[in-house]
């Protein structure tokens, strides 16, 4: 893996976790008053904390004011949204459990517990590790680079499938990008009746555009050298016919 520099192949949990929260455009809160949904009415502390901008009539404000203090008064829950259509377009969905506290003329959320569930499972993320954490540094600009990579790029996505293992790709109609972090590419191979998730880590972290740009000129190299797999050529064979 090149220098002895220690990381992981995929973000931890906690940094998951803050992207998922860094870019989230909508929230629902459940409270005793019920549950409301809203749009662009929230922003992030940087430990992690929420404040929501809500009406003056939202039913918070009064789950807030009543809730016996230090108890968990409501539940923040945000999806993550693949930017390129794909199916099952959740990649996953983060739950904060909290107190709500009035702050002026907005909810000050605080989470005491966190849970983050992805396709390979529910996990309680740690506190102290949450409040440390910093989203993953491409968070922000991955919408646009995973649907640059989509609409002006396909040859380049089907390059890329050259370093997927051939029986992953057994029965694939489409192959499409789902997700990218400063760790690695994540590819959707669907089939006709499922899917899966192909994961191609880069050699080394990539902390800004300029360095992911690099890592995927390296993949692009890595695939170029490997042979085409067979599935993908029967494909553009009968796509050709």
């Amino acid at each position: 893996m090149g220098d002895s520099q220690s990381w992981t192949a995929a973000p931890a949990a906690a940094e998951r976790a803050r992207s998922v929260l860094a870019t989230a455009w909508s929230c629902a809160v459940t409270a005793e008053g019920g549950r409301e949904e809203f749009v662009g009415a929230h922003t992030v502390a940087e430990d992690g904390g929420v404040l929501l901008s809500v009406p003056e009539d939202s039913a918070l404000l009064t789950a807030a004011i009543c809730a016996p203090r230090g108890e968990p008064s409501a539940v923040l829950e945000f999806a993550d949204v693949a930017p390129v259509p794909v199916r099952s377009r959740i990649r996953a969905r983060l739950w904060l459990a909290g107190c709500l506290i009035p702050d002026d003329d907005r909810l000050a959320f605080r989470p005491t517990r966190i849970v983050l569930r992805q396709p390979s499972g529910a996990v309680v993320v740690d506190l102290d590790e949450f409040a440390a954490a910093a989203p993953d540094p491409l968070a922000l600009a991955e919408a646009h680079l995973l649907t640059h990579l989509a609409d002006c790029h396909p040859e380049a996505v089907e390059r890329l499938t050259r370093l997927v293992d051939h029986a992953s790709l057994h029965g694939a109609v489409r192959v499409r990008p789902l997700a990218v972090d400063r760790h690695g590419l994540t590819l959707r191979i669907e089939r006709n009746r499922a899917h899966g998730d192909v994961r191609l880590p880069f050699h080394t972290p990539a902390d800004d555009v300029g360095q992911l740009t690099e890592r995927m000129h390296a993949l692009l190299s890595q695939a170029s050298a490997s042979s085409c797999p067979r599935a993908l050529q029967r494909q553009r064979t009968d796509r050709d016919r």
